[in-house]
């Protein structure tokens, strides 16, 4: 499930300083071959309408958390993203069974890392304790977590490639709830590559780290690289930008 990036898009909550030369044609075109890239990898690819009041609508992984046939809508910390939901949540519920996150529940889905038996979740700036209990109950799944509330999102540093293999930034790399997996550890010039998106052994990776896509092709798996500039501008990156259900 993935939106394009609407028209209030360059009024992202971002602190990227490249932020005032944010491009929405061309952030629109890099959304288009993401679209196209997962339809390629044989994904079927729902549209949610574009929402051009909502400026970090497109970012729809934070909007919800889904496990086999259930999805619990997310009650984002941010309030000027609250609205973003509804049409996310509408387009869900004719596939799968959802609930919505309760106050005093905070949970984005930037912070979840899927494993094959459980979750691992952020409590950050944007999820709480409440959030993450609400989702392991609805969701019916252990769920670890890593609390840092300096961070926004656990997925900026850490995702999972599939194969027990993870891909960190040097600031969760060696993280004891790890030790179990391969851990890549990116270079710090790198660490933006940490958020990646597994579809099978093919990892979608941002274009411009050639030494995290050296070490994602070494372990075995296909990189494919996509240019996402003006997606970083506003501090999203792959992950944000679908559900995978």
């Amino acid at each position: 499930m993935v939106r394009e990036p609407g028209n209030s898009y360059s009024r992202c909550i971002s602190c990227h300083p490249l932020r005032d030369s944010i491009d929405l044609a061309k952030a629109r075109m890099q959304h288009a071959e993401y679209r196209k890239t997962l339809m390629d990898l044989g994904l079927e690819v729902i549209t949610v309408p574009r929402d051009d009041a909502n400026a970090d609508s497109c970012f729809v992984e934070d909007n919800a958390v889904v496990r086999g046939r259930r999805a619990i809508i997310c009650r984002m910390a941010r309030k000027s993203r609250r609205d973003e939901v509804g049409a996310v949540a509408d387009a869900l519920g004719h596939h799968l069974q959802i609930t919505h996150a309760r106050p005093p529940a905070t949970i984005e889905g930037g912070d979840v890392i899927h494993l094959e038996d459980k979750l691992i979740s952020g409590v950050s700036q944007r999820t709480n304790p409440a959030g993450v209990s609400q989702m392991s109950e609805w969701l019916g799944v252990k769920v670890d977590t890593i609390r840092d509330l300096d961070m926004v999102h656990l997925k900026s540093y850490v995702t999972y490639l599939g194969r027990k293999t993870l891909i960190a930034s040097s600031r969760f790399a060696k993280h004891d709830l790890f030790k179990q997996f391969t851990v890549i550890e990116l270079p710090d010039k790198e660490a933006y590559a940490a958020d990646t998106l597994a579809i099978g052994d093919t990892v979608l990776m941002a274009s411009g780290r050639p030494v995290a896509q050296k070490l994602v092709r070494q372990a075995g798996f296909k990189v494919v690289s996509l240019d996402v500039s003006e997606i970083e501008k506003c501090e999203g990156a792959l992950t944000c930008l679908s559900i995978l259900f």
